[in-house]
């Protein structure tokens, strides 16, 4: 697919699926600003990123108020030319609902809120430049059905909201030829679940967990990178709103 001269921004692509559609974007002749919390990883990325293509790092935790503000002003006034955004932020910590503090459910209105003004900032850039866009929202297939083993009330809920806004914002944009699509993984081993189980328990919780998709095992970030670089490229360009799972056939059915 090519993405020659286009630059993408990806909130939250230091790791996992969001550094890998990173990658394969750059491979295909175009750029990326990795928005990421500040630390290691996202230098290394970066520098990663930097030895095939050209990379940027914008260094924001998107619970911080001030380091979103600092954020919007880095992305307005350094990549205005965006064309390409990949809302990949998240964390997932289940938690039964009744064990649930405010804390808990602010972590995710945070997370929520920061992507919203982030993703207004990037598009007011993709119309004034008049080229258009795609937009990929990460969801979740949370946000469709739930699993006992994994009680996610409030995760659910900010995912079904980002997929609220996937449908609010491809209505809204396509007059200005900008295309707003999100993908619903399963279980997918990315860091984000590497925080959920301790380190001797990973392996066994993915293999227990494998058998609830169809295929028979756990998605990677490979898997739905490719499906996000689909949505991104121009051989999605009649495809718009759209929740695609990606998901090892768990909405059709599991086992």
């Amino acid at each position: 697919m090519d993405f020659e001269g286009k630059k993408l921004v990806v909130i939250g692509g230091a790791s996992g699926m969001g550094l890998k559609v990173a990658e394969d974007v750059i491979a295909e002749g175009g750029s990326a600003v990795i928005v990421g919390r500040p630390g290691q990883k996202l230098d290394d990325a970066v520098a990663s990123l930097s030895r095939s293509g050209s990379a940027w790092s914008i260094a924001a935790d998107l619970a911080d108020r001030n380091q979103v503000v600092e954020a919007h002003k880095q992305l307005s006034e350094d990549h205005p030319d965006a064309t390409l955004l990949v809302n990949s932020a998240g964390f997932f910590k289940p938690k039964p609902f009744l064990d649930y503090e405010v804390a808990d459910y602010d972590a995710y209105h945070d997370l929520n809120r920061a992507t919203f003004f982030l993703t207004q900032t990037i598009v007011r850039g993709m119309v004034t430049g008049g080229q258009g866009g795609a937009i990929v929202n990460v969801g979740s297939m949370w946000a469709h059905q739930a699993l006992a083993v994994t009680p996610s009330s409030a995760y659910s809920m900010a995912k079904a909201g980002l997929h609220a806004l996937t449908h609010n914002l491809a209505i809204e944009l396509a007059s200005e030829g900008i295309r707003v699509n999100a993908v619903a993984p399963a279980v997918t081993r990315t860091p984000l679940f590497e925080k959920v189980f301790p380190a001797d328990q990973l392996d066994g919780a993915m293999e227990q967990l494998s058998g609830l998709h169809p295929l028979g095992r756990v998605g990677t970030p490979q898997d739905v990178a490719a499906a996000i670089v689909f949505l991104l490229s121009s051989a999605s360009s009649w495809t718009t709103g759209a929740i695609l799972n990606v998901d090892g056939g768990v909405m059709a059915g599991r086992n």
